[in-house]
């Protein structure tokens, strides 16, 4: 592939979005949906919200206690789907994750001086974010990824194994009920309903 069919690609691309001004449709919970085409542009709305570090801050908070609230349930239901691990440990992790996952306390300008002048680095976010899931740790992987993503402006689209993909849907779903509880955007973290090696 050369520059000229990659630059025909982001264009192609860049127009199905922009032309996508449809709400995505949901198959059936709260982040999951039939198309990853369409769980992308509702991730990539759901960005939109947040700009402000307020509105991370909230979502991140949401985050955190629906991730310990719901911790046993989704230990139990990773066990019970993938057959691997134990209930304990994996609640142990989840919990963790929701306790100790970084937020935006890590955001921190930087200022560089020297000889040639003064650099300013600040961080800024990519938009909507892949993250791959494993079936080992799917539900802790999910909140650790939420609240580190969300913390620098990002939605999340969540490519969960196939052998998590129930534990996986529940996490994010449970999350996005939370956030859009205390107000924040709907459909920060997406997925689709059968994922597979191309989603």
């Amino acid at each position: 592939m050369n520059q000229q069919d990659i630059e025909q690609v982001v264009k192609a691309v860049l127009l199905k979005m922009k032309d996508s001004s449809q709400p995505a449709s949901t198959v059936h919970e709260m982040g999951v949906f039939a198309s990853l085409d369409d769980a992308v542009a509702a991730a990539k709305r759901a960005q939109q919200g947040l700009k402000s570090v307020v509105m991370r801050q909230l979502a991140i908070h949401a985050i955190r206690e629906a991730g310990e609230k719901h911790a046993r349930e989704l230990a139990e239901l990773a066990v019970s789907e993938t057959g691997m691990g134990r209930v304990d440990d994996k609640f142990a992790k989840n919990v963790a994750q929701a306790r100790g996952t970084p937020g935006v306390e890590c955001l921190s300008p930087q200022v560089l001086t020297g000889d040639n002048g003064l650099t300013l680095i600040e961080n800024a976010p990519w938009g909507v974010v892949a993250s791959v899931t494993p079936s080992t740790n799917p539900a802790a992987t999910v909140i650790n990824n939420a609240i580190s993503l969300i913390a620098a402006g990002n939605s999340v689209v969540f490519a969960p194994h196939p052998a998590a993909k129930k534990v996986s849907q529940r996490a994010i779903t449970l999350l996005n009920q939370a956030v859009v509880a205390a107000g924040g955007p709907e459909n920060l973290l997406v997925t689709v309903a059968n994922p597979d090696i191309e989603t």
